[in-house]
């Protein structure tokens, strides 16, 4: 029997193909979330064999980054709220923060790694990696000095905890304010952990 035509009517991998399995996936994730995703599920709705999906991506988390680094990138939003005067910085990093997230787009993709982060231990490794590495990392590099890293984790604990508030709580008053105003509540505190925790005086022995 010949079989060169593939079998079953799945496609082969043409040119098109990765994007196209990306579309599905993407819609998929977006819909159901990443737990109750298949890559067979996935391959049945692409027309392919779920074999090509583990070539072009090697593996379910795989597929899933590939999903979210169409629109989302954290680290690169973060990148270009850095540059410009020190001051300054608690509000642009908070305002690239918020527009990212409120953005109709990238909000629905950032919103999706969170929430199958929360689902899979080996995800939440990789998120905590990316937040560690490419956040706090690139934060602490910014700021330099030698309790840098103290302050860029401090910073990135309070913007985690704007994203579960806000995004994924969806807690109010902080869910529903427009951007302007949650920058004013929340760049004071911002602001405190740029420039780290006031040191203490000296006390002076008696004599």
């Amino acid at each position: 029997m010949n079989k060169s035509g593939g079998g079953r009517g799945r496609r082969r991998g043409g040119p098109d193909t990765r994007e196209e399995i990306l579309a599905v996936a993407r819609r998929r994730f977006l819909a159901d979330g990443y737990g109750p995703v298949t890559m067979r599920s996935l391959a049945a709705e692409a027309g392919v064999d779920a074999a090509l999906i583990s070539y072009f991506f090697g593996s379910k988390k795989g597929l899933f980054g590939a999903v979210l680094g169409l629109v989302a990138n954290p680290p690169e939003v973060l990148a270009g709220a850095l540059p410009g005067d020190p001051a300054e910085l608690p509000e642009r990093v908070l305002r690239a923060l918020v527009t990212a997230w409120d953005d109709p787009e990238n909000g629905k993709q950032l919103l999706l790694m969170v929430r199958a982060a929360v689902q899979d231990p080996d995800l939440s490794r990789l998120v905590r990696d990316l937040v560690e590495r490419e956040i706090v990392g690139r934060i602490a590099d910014h700021l330099g000095g030698p309790d840098a890293t103290a302050r860029a984790g401090a910073l990135g604990v309070q913007l985690s905890g704007l994203i579960f508030a806000r995004y994924v709580l969806v807690v109010e008053p902080v869910a529903s304010m427009p951007p302007d105003e949650l920058i004013r509540y929340l760049s004071p505190g911002f602001r405190a952990a740029v420039h780290g925790p006031p040191r203490r005086p000296r006390t002076r022995r008696p004599r």
